[in-house]
């Protein structure tokens, strides 16, 4: 896949040692919306996580759109046994940087009945400092989670990595946080 290839290519070349993130305050709206799905999302997490669906609207229904914004879709829809994810849009220039609640490094694009996609989930990418998986002492974290990881890379030349998902589009009934969703195919 033309990102992970591109990010590997990156990541190689960037001495940067990209920090854990952390979840700063939340701005609060006038109704934040549900996002929860009936899995315990705290208020100022759940009011974070809306602010950011609704600043994500714009890519909703148009990957065009992401792609415009500088994410590289990718060509592989990605499913497993236990569920899938879709398609990754990657932001390479997100995927470098420490992880940011309202700057996603990936958008993940569910394909539909009709065949068109949609946006399913956000998605934050964080590179594992010493490529070994028996060590987490860099793992990141935002809304009051840890990243999934440390993880082998999904694809040739993906490094060795944490990553959180959060399904605010497409309902996830394993919960919000889980990388995996039992309600997309490919």
């Amino acid at each position: 896949m033309r990102q992970i290839a591109g990010l590997a290519a990156a990541l190689t070349l960037s001495t940067v040692a990209v920090g854990a993130a952390v979840l700063g305050p939340a701005v609060a709206s006038a109704e934040p919306a549900q996002v929860s799905d009936g899995h315990a999302v705290a208020g100022a997490q759940n009011a974070t996580l809306a602010q950011l669906k609704k600043a994500l609207r714009p890519f909703q229904d148009s990957p065009a759109a992401a792609e415009a914004a500088g994410y590289e879709p990718s060509t592989t829809c990605v499913a497993a046994p236990m569920g899938g994810m879709g398609y990754h849009y990657v932001n390479l220039s997100l995927a470098m940087q420490p992880a940011d609640p309202m700057h996603p490094a990936v958008l993940v694009y569910v394909p539909g009945d009709d065949g068109r996609l949609a946006l399913g989930a956000a998605e934050w990418f964080k590179v594992d400092e010493d490529q070994d998986l028996s060590t987490d002492g860099d793992r990141p974290a935002l809304f009051g989670r840890d990243f999934d990881g440390p993880m082998l890379g999904h694809e040739p030349g993906m490094p060795t990595h944490y990553d959180l998902h959060a399904w605010l589009f497409q309902p996830n009934p394993k919960g919000v946080f889980q990388p995996w969703n039992p309600t997309v195919s490919c």
